[in-house]
């Protein structure tokens, strides 16, 4: 991609990193998401059947291979008992 895909401007000179947030964003989610199956003595083909997702897409998921829709992320999270929470917060 050229430079005029790669960041977002914000105000001022304040430059982000589209890839740079997207991977540590995505990467946060994962860490949570095993954290969370793992506390719950899950496996991830129990987790599957209970989202009604296929396996294949938790595995990719775990691994960072997959981008879920947000309907997949509601869905494990509700076969985790849980609820997910998606927010947008100003830069400190």
């Amino acid at each position: 991609m050229g430079n005029s895909m790669d960041y977002i401007y914000t105000s001022g000179e304040q430059k982000i990193l589209i890839e740079v947030e997207q991977k540590s964003i995505r990467q946060s989610v994962i860490e949570q998401y095993i954290r969370c199956r793992k506390i719950q003595g899950m496996t991830q083909a129990e987790l599957a059947k209970r989202a009604g997702i296929p396996r294949t897409n938790i595995t990719r998921f775990e691994s960072g291979n997959y981008n879920p829709s947000l309907e997949m992320l509601v869905r494990i999270a509700a076969a985790l008992g849980m609820t997910l929470q998606v927010q947008l917060m100003a830069k400190e």
